[in-house]
């Protein structure tokens, strides 16, 4: 029996195959397989072989489209909102250009983000023209109101200065010269004459020694068509500095007071004594009212010529 030489694993008559450092330099020959080197299952791993895609881009865009989107259902922030749009579209563009060149897998997101942009910036720009014709109408509303305010303001300047310019006349009316007749809302025509001299009786009260003593001679004649309560008190009589003279009462019956009702077309005439004081100035001045519940007084001035 004879005995076979041990085995090494490879058939009979074939070389054995001798021992190589795997990492020394390939021989010279024909490059090897690279199926059978030694690293390729690494190469053929799919988690190991494959990158991951790059949608980042397509998915910020999808965010600021709808970030745009509901930012422009509030009108007041249409200021906030194209930013958002606009980015989404930017970015929404290059992820459509990823996917196209195998980069992302997203391709339809990016569509949808850069639309989604797109019409935010519509919205936004659409929100500012509506608040900016708004605020032009507010402020030519408003301009209108400013000028409607001022016309009236200017109106009732144009009033008032018309009413005291009236008044000024109607004031000025109602100071006359001495023998002028004055004519009252009523109808009433009122004359005052220029005081006389007027020599009191012995019996007197109201005329002291040494003042001047005057007649102030009063003529009304109603004009109107009705009859007319006449209660006018006393005329105020004053000199020119002011000073306001002395009712003088006499027996001798030349005084008429008057205080009655007087017709229509008829006329009245009241006759008063008054004194001044010694020293009264040369002119005097007569304030006389028919009644004082429907007008004021009137007045007439002038020099007093009352002789020796």
């Amino acid at each position: 029996m004879s005995v076979s030489p041990p085995s090494d694993g490879h058939q009979s008559g074939e070389p054995a195959a001798e021992a190589r450092d795997p990492w020394s330099p390939p021989p010279p020959g024909p490059a090897p397989d690279p199926a059978s080197a030694p690293w390729a299952p690494y190469l053929t791993d799919p988690l190991l072989a494959a990158r991951p895609p790059r949608n980042g881009m397509g998915i910020t865009a999808l965010v600021l489209g709808i970030v745009s989107l509901v930012l422009g259902v509030f009108v007041f922030l249409f200021w906030m909102t194209w930013l958002p749009g606009l980015l989404a579209v930017i970015f929404g563009i290059i992820g459509m250009r990823r996917d196209r060149k195998g980069l992302a897998t997203n391709g339809s997101v990016a569509m949808v983000g850069t639309s989604l942009g797109a019409l935010g910036l519509v919205v936004s720009i659409a929100c500012g023209v509506f608040i900016a014709m708004a605020a032009k109408k507010a402020v030519d509303e408003t301009r209108a109101h400013v000028k409607k305010v001022e016309a009236s303001v200017e109106a009732e300047r144009e009033k008032f200065r018309q009413e005291e310019e009236k008044a000024a006349r109607e004031e000025k009316a109602r100071h006359l010269s001495f023998g002028k007749t004055y004519v009252f809302p009523d109808g009433l025509k009122v004359t005052v004459a220029e005081p006389e001299r007027f020599v009191p009786e012995s019996l007197t009260t109201g005329n002291l020694k040494g003042r001047k003593a005057i007649q102030v001679t009063v003529t009304i004649a109603n004009t109107g068509s009705r009859d007319v309560e006449l209660h006018p008190g006393l005329p105020d009589v004053k000199d020119a500095k002011g000073t306001s003279a002395e009712l003088v009462i006499d027996g001798s019956g030349r005084q008429k007071i008057i205080n009655d009702k007087l017709q229509a077309g008829k006329t009245i005439v009241g006759r008063y004594m008054f004194s001044l004081p010694p020293g009264a100035a040369d002119k005097a001045e007569v304030g006389f009212c028919p009644d004082f519940s429907r007008s004021g007084f009137s007045y007439w001035s002038g020099p007093l010529h009352l002789g020796s």
